[in-house]
C-alpha cells in the first residue's frame, strides 16, 4: 500500500447567480426518522411523496416536495423525481423541509471552493481500467441531499461525465435525485442517513454501507455531533475512519470538514481544525486518504435553512470534491 500525504490545494471558483435557490420551509432540528433499508437496495422511507419523474421511474419518498425550480449555475439535469428527503430524528440535521419537485438548470457550471483533496500518488489507482469507478457518498442528511433532491451527486455525476469519466454511486438508503443527467441515468444510490452522528454513521461500516465494496469514499460527518455532543467529535471521526481504512483497504477515503452550521460556529471551527491532522497522520501510516475542505469559503448564503446547502450550495460542494478525486478517476 502505497502513501498518499494531503498537501492543501488551494481552488477557488465563482459561482454565477442563481435565479433562486432551493429554501426550505423553516430550520426544525427536531423529529426524525432515518429510512430502513432494504435488501435490494430500496428503502422504507416515511413523510410526503415527492412528484413524478418526467422519465417514468418513480419518485423517492421524504418531506414535502413541490413545485418546480429553475437555477442557473448547476449542472443540466432532465427527467427529475420529487423528493423530500427523510423526516427529522432528534436535533439533528435531518431536518424538516422541501425537497424539489422538478428542476432544471440553464446552465452547466460549477467551481470547486476552499481547500481540496492532494496529490495523486501515480502507484495507486483504485478505480478499474474499465466499468465504472463506484464512489460511496457516506453521511447524514446532506449526503442524502436534504433540501435538493440528490444532493452534490447530481453536479458531481455531471462533472464526471463532461470529462469521459465513468462513475456510479453505491450505497443501500433510499434513492433519490433525478432519473438522467446528461443523457445518461443518474445513479441513485448513496449511504447518507438524515439526522445521523460519526457513531451512527460507523456503526453502518462495514454492514451494510461497504455491501458493495466502493473504490472511493466520500464522507462528510460530524455536524449532527456539533449538535448533540461535540465534544469527542474529532476522537469519533479518527475512529471511523480507522475502521473505514480497515474494512476498504483499498479505497480512496476522502474525508472532508463540515460545511458551516452557524448556531454552531465555534463547535464547527474546533471540530474542522483537529481534521487535516486526523487524515495527515493516517496518510503517513500508508493509508490511502485525503482531506477534502468543503468549510473554507461556503457561504451562508447557500444553506437553505442554516443548515443544508441550497442547490448552489450542492454543486459547490461537487466541485470540492470532484476536484480531491479528478485524478483518480479513469
Amino acid at each position: 500500500m502505497s502513501t498518499l500525504t494531503s498537501p492543501l490545494l488551494v481552488r477557488r471558483g465563482a459561482f454565477g447567480a442563481f435565479a433562486r435557490g432551493i429554501p426550505l420551509a423553516s430550520l426544525l432540528l427536531l423529529g426524525s426518522l432515518a429510512c430502513s433499508s432494504s435488501s435490494d437496495g430500496s428503502s422504507d422511507g416515511s413523510g410526503g411523496s415527492g412528484g413524478a419523474t418526467s422519465s417514468g421511474t418513480s419518485a423517492g419518498t421524504g418531506g414535502a416536495a413541490e413545485g418546480a425550480s429553475t437555477t442557473s449555475g448547476a449542472s443540466v439535469t432532465t427527467g427529475t423525481s420529487g423528493s423530500g428527503g427523510q423526516a427529522p430524528t432528534g436535533a439533528t440535521t435531518g431536518s424538516g423541509g422541501a425537497g424539489t419537485g422538478a428542476s432544471s438548470s440553464t446552465t452547466a457550471t460549477s467551481s470547486g471552493s476552499g481547500e481540496g483533496g492532494g496529490s495523486p500518488d501515480a502507484g495507486f489507482q483504485p478505480c478499474p481500467e474499465t466499468g465504472p469507478c463506484k464512489i460511496l457518498p457516506l453521511g447524514d442528511s446532506i449526503t442524502f441531499g436534504l433540501g435538493f433532491d440528490g444532493g452534490y451527486r447530481v453536479e458531481l455525476f455531471h462533472l464526471a461525465q463532461q470529462d469521459d469519466h465513468e462513475i456510479t454511486f453505491t450505497g443501500t438508503q433510499q434513492m433519490n435525485g433525478p432519473a438522467m443527467v446528461d443523457g445518461a441515468p443518474f445513479p441513485r444510490n448513496h449511504e447518507g442517513i438524515s439526522g445521523e452522528t460519526i457513531q451512527q454513521i460507523a456503526n453502518r461500516v462495514p454492514t451494510p454501507a461497504l455491501r458493495d465494496m466502493p473504490h472511493i469514499v466520500l464522507l462528510h460527518a460530524g455536524t449532527n455531533d456539533m449538535v448533540s455532543s461535540a465534544n469527542g467529535a474529532d476522537t469519533r471521526l479518527g475512529a471511523l475512519l480507522d475502521e473505514l481504512i480497515a474494512e476498504a483497504p483499498d479505497a480512496l477515503i476522502v474525508v472532508s470538514s463540515i460545511i458551516p452550521l452557524p448556531f454552531a460556529a465555534s463547535s464547527v471551527t474546533t471540530f474542522n481544525a483537529a481534521i487535516p491532522g486526523l487524515v495527515e497522520e493516517r496518510a503517513s501510516a500508508g493509508a490511502h486518504i485525503l482531506f477534502a475542505d468543503q468549510f473554507t469559503g461556503f457561504p451562508t448564503s447557500e444553506l437553505g435553512d442554516q443548515v443544508h446547502p441550497n442547490q448552489a450550495g450542492y454543486a459547490r460542494m461537487a466541485g470540492v470534491w470532484y476536484e480531491a478525486i479528478e485524478d483518480y478517476l479513469r
